[in-house]
């Protein structure tokens, strides 16, 4: 009898121990390397705030801004080993694992955000599942916006940029890109451009106005001009065991809100960046130059043999549908 009390009375503890663990909240660390003023730093609080309101005590998620928990060097290493469940990196950081999603980089290859989203719309669904052999799954695309120039001189034309320092993400692309206006690329992490201009390692950069004014770039760079040149866009990611090992009604519903915090963050993107803009103006530290429409065609035919150098890689009939993207 007291065997089987002793017996009974471990299996009940077992049995509560067990209950203790179920009850646990499933943790997903979204780390992303930006502030938390930004459409990624918005979307990422946003998903945050719906989650946890819909899931409520079965889910909960901790948001790591400003490369607080992992920098650009380190994220994605950390979420193949589970130590994070989602980030969303920019487009540029993918070509290790797809050279399909370099297309993003390519310079003036879309000419405004809509013709994006119908390129991301059709074709761009593929690239979502693209990676999952290699334990990435794309969930969606969140805009930042289009790229502007910054430098310590006045850019007008290519041929202002010639022998200066640009600082680019891990991107072959984006390295052409600036090797086509003989300008020397240097690759950086995000977090350390400030310091980087400020210390001239570089002389100049490209990124979106939120991401400027977010971090204070036109304290350190005299001009800015408004190119409009490239894409600046995430895909949300996760650990695609992870995701896929998520119960099927709690995996559902982090899906649909997913889609709902995308057409928020896609919403806003443009009136943050206009804002940042605003701010940077009314800073009265930098001078933003208009590029004409002549110049700005200047730039486009000294960017654009950068397709063809990636066209084996990224594929012409990709190429072919995002530019035909382009009304």
């Amino acid at each position: 009898m007291l065997k089987l009390s002793r017996a009974l009375f471990c299996a009940s503890t077992l049995f509560v121990a067990g209950l203790a663990q179920a009850a646990d909240p499933i943790v997903i660390k979204f780390a992303h390397v930006v502030a938390e003023n930004t459409p990624k730093g918005q979307g990422a609080l946003l998903f945050k705030k719906l989650a946890e309101e819909r899931l409520p005590g079965v889910v909960k998620v901790e948001v790591y801004p400003n490369s607080s928990l992992f920098g650009d060097g380190k994220e994605m290493e950390a979420l193949l080993l589970g130590d994070v469940q989602m980030l969303a990196p920019s487009l540029a950081k993918f070509e290790q694992y797809t050279r399909q999603v370099q297309i993003y980089d390519l310079p003036f290859l879309f000419n405004d955000l809509a013709a994006v989203d119908r390129f991301q719309a059709a074709q761009g669904k593929q690239l979502l599942i693209s990676m999952q052999n290699k334990n990435i799954l794309g969930l969606a695309y969140w805009h930042n916006g289009l790229k502007q120039l910054s430098a310590n001189k006045a850019l007008h034309e290519p041929k202002d940029a010639r022998g200066l320092k640009f600082r680019v993400q891990a991107s072959s692309v984006l390295e052409e890109q600036f090797k086509a206006i003989r300008a020397n690329p240097r690759k950086m992490s995000f977090a350390e451009v400030y310091q980087g201009l400020q210390t001239g390692t570089v002389n100049g950069t490209e990124n979106t106005w939120s991401n400027y004014e977010s971090q204070k770039v036109n304290e350190v760079q005299k001009y800015f001009t408004e190119s409009n040149h490239g894409l600046i866009d995430y895909m949300v990611i996760t650990n695609a065991k992870f995701w896929n090992g998520l119960p099927a009604d709690v995996r559902s519903t982090l899906e649909q809100i997913m889609a709902e915090v995308t057409v928020e963050v896609n919403k806003q993107a443009e009136a943050l960046n206009q804002s940042a803009k605003q701010k940077i103006v009314d800073a009265k530290t930098s001078e933003i130059i208009e590029l004409t429409p002549a110049q700005r065609q200047q730039w486009r035919e000294a960017m654009r043999p950068v397709w063809q150098m990636f066209e084996g890689e990224i594929g012409a009939d990709l190429i072919k549908a995002a530019d035909a993207s382009n009304l």
